[in-house]
């Protein structure tokens, strides 16, 4: 069992709704993911994606949520914790939108919202790993107190590693 808080996985903003995944993401999350220039998955890859979300979810108390806005009620992104190249102790923290919501401060608002769930777990620390291209990304990290750590090299290319105390 882990020595952490399970994280609350229905978050709300002022603009936004973060809930758990439904098998109704899956279009949304097919067109978020298309977006990345690397093809498009098929819907069924995308509601076993989902399925596994979910059960990662179960075993480690730590979520990837989807984001709606709130007064449309569309699926705009996800943000959350994985433990993506880190740990379940220092989770990272994860955000994507489509490009149709870029340039709103939604990342900055959701991500800010999940900090305050990560610390609610009682973790005290986080980490966000960001590809060296990803300018608007820096930006959003620089908002919610983050600071470069170092960076290693992949095959995708070089991908900065950022970290944040939690209170």
């Amino acid at each position: 069992m882990s020595a952490y808080e399970t994280m609350p996985f229905h978050l709300e903003t002022e603009r936004l709704i973060l809930r758990p995944w439904a098998e109704s993401d899956a279009a949304d999350f097919c067109t978020l993911l298309a977006e990345r220039g690397k093809g498009t998955p098929t819907v069924e890859h995308i509601r076993t994606a989902i399925a596994e979300l979910l059960t990662a979810t179960e075993s480690t108390g730590i979520a990837l949520l989807p984001i709606q806005r709130r007064d449309q009620g569309d699926f705009i992104g996800y943000c959350g914790l994985i433990i993506g190249r880190s740990s379940l102790e220092e989770p990272e923290i994860a955000y994507e939108l489509l490009q149709r919501a870029h340039g709103r401060g939604y990342a900055t608002e959701a991500a800010g919202e999940v900090l305050g769930a990560a610390a609610a777990t009682g973790r005290k620390r986080l980490w966000a790993t960001v590809g060296a291209w990803n300018t608007p990304s820096f930006r959003v990290l620089d908002k919610l107190g983050f600071e470069r750590d170092h960076v290693s090299t992949e095959d995708s290319g070089e991908v900065v590693w950022l970290t944040r105390s939690l209170p």
